[in-house]
């Protein structure tokens, strides 16, 4: 149920265009010339520097920008010194899920016309839209609660659901004017959003308290209430409610967090493959069934502590992706300090490539190679799909995590503010 790749917009638009207007090829000019004034690019969101890195979607995915995603950075302190509330969730938030440091920068799309990229600052509990041009602020949209999280754009580029993560609330907002659209209740600490590929519903994930030292598996049911919740996504109403605890149990699993991290849909959405707090691996899950039908254990680390409370925010591996075809998947063994790709019909997993607490995984524009975030290093490393190889790294800012497609105007370098 994987949502159309920004890529892929410019596209759409263009066949709508022809389908519902007169002068079908005027229009379809039209459209095809806005396509070629646009260029598919990577947007690396810079958490702790509050920036955004933007790279070639393939090939050597060199540098062609850089975005200040926190330009109002001074306005933003002011109004949190000011609130004694505010200021101790920000503080809160340095020294729990930021390791210290502020979170500027969790997640980001850009909108379909390449003009302005819409970016999630969880140290500042908003979502704002960026000018690509000037670096200025077009909208900003203060999330309930006190932080944002991880965000999902919907197959026509029209609207971003966002996870407020202290609200158990997801947002959903008109990417280009920022209004609220609707919302809806989810489990504790809402963290993974994906639009399924006809647009139709929205899947979170709640992962429940991952800033506590309760984490040894008896201690689990401390975390809070974590499920995953379908919604529709037109009218925001609950369609379904999947408890993995009551999965995981089912086939024996009953040490294993049920607090489901990033995930993917297989290409036709039968399937979702999904990582869980503290296991070195991921699980399939069978979308008709409605059950775990497959568990792949990855190689530990033997450097890797087993101490679980020096696990970074409970994850163990955080990230996982696939290549178009749905034969391969790419997995980011993020304390174990390695990426691999793995064969989807067998679970064969492929050359371990050494990596620096890699946070994230996604795929490039032409669907060859894998991207991951390499938070420990600052950079990002391309790992190709067919040989599950290492074939290029590019330094980046203060601990990348989220990497996005999208596009920039063509001839865009940064913005004039930059």
């Amino acid at each position: 149920m994987s949502a159309l790749r920004p890529r892929q917009l410019c596209t759409l638009a263009a066949a709508v265009a022809l389908t519902f207007t007169l002068g079908g090829t005027a229009t379809a000019a039209s459209a095809q010339a806005a396509a070629a004034d646009l260029r598919e690019v990577m947007f690396v969101g810079n958490n702790w520097d509050g920036t955004a890195d933007v790279i070639k979607s393939t090939g050597d995915f060199a540098k062609v920008g850089r975005i200040n995603v926190v330009p109002d950075k001074d306005a933003r302190m002011a109004e949190i010194n000011a609130d004694p509330i505010k200021w101790i969730y920000f503080q809160a938030i340095r020294n729990g899920v930021g390791e210290g440091h502020d979170q500027f920068a969790d997640d980001m799309y850009s909108t379909p016309d390449g003009k302005s990229v819409v970016v999630s600052r969880p140290s500042f509990a908003d979502v704002v839209s960026i000018d690509l041009a000037t670096g200025h602020i077009n909208w900003r949209f203060p999330v309930a609660g006190y932080r944002s999280d991880h965000m999902a754009v919907s197959p026509d580029g029209t609207r971003v659901a966002v996870s407020a993560s202290t609200a158990n609330t997801v947002h959903v907002l008109d990417i280009n004017t920022g209004k609220q659209l609707g919302s809806f209740a989810t489990g504790d600490k809402p963290h993974e959003n994906i639009f399924t590929r006809d647009g139709k519903y929205i899947w979170n994930m709640a992962i429940g308290d991952v800033n506590t030292a309760l984490d040894d598996p008896w201690l689990d049911w401390t975390k809070g209430d974590r499920h995953i919740t379908v919604v529709d996504a037109t009218t925001y109403k609950q369609v379904k409610v999947i408890d993995m605890r009551q999965r995981l149990d089912a086939i024996g699993l009953t040490d294993f967090s049920d607090a489901v991290r990033p995930a993917v849909f297989s290409p036709d959405e039968s399937k979702l493959y999904f990582q869980v707090s503290f296991f070195n691996g991921f699980l399939e899950y069978d979308v008709a069934s409605d059950r775990i039908t497959r568990v792949k254990t990855l190689p530990k680390n033997p450097a890797t502590s087993t101490d679980r409370t020096t696990w970074v925010n409970d994850s163990r591996h955080h990230g996982i992706s696939m290549n178009p075809s749905g034969t391969k998947l790419c997995v980011a063994g993020t304390m174990d300090d390695y990426a691999t790709v793995v064969d989807r019909a067998t679970l064969q997993e492929g050359p371990l490539v050494t990596a620096s607490k890699p946070y994230w995984a996604t795929v490039s524009g032409d669907g060859k190679d894998c991207i991951v975030s390499e938070s420990g290093a600052d950079q990002v490393t391309a790992i190709d799909f067919a040989t599950g190889q290492k074939t290029v790294s590019v330094p980046v800012g203060d601990h990348p995590q989220r990497v996005r497609l999208g596009h920039v105007e063509a001839n865009w370098t940064g913005p004039s503010t930059s």
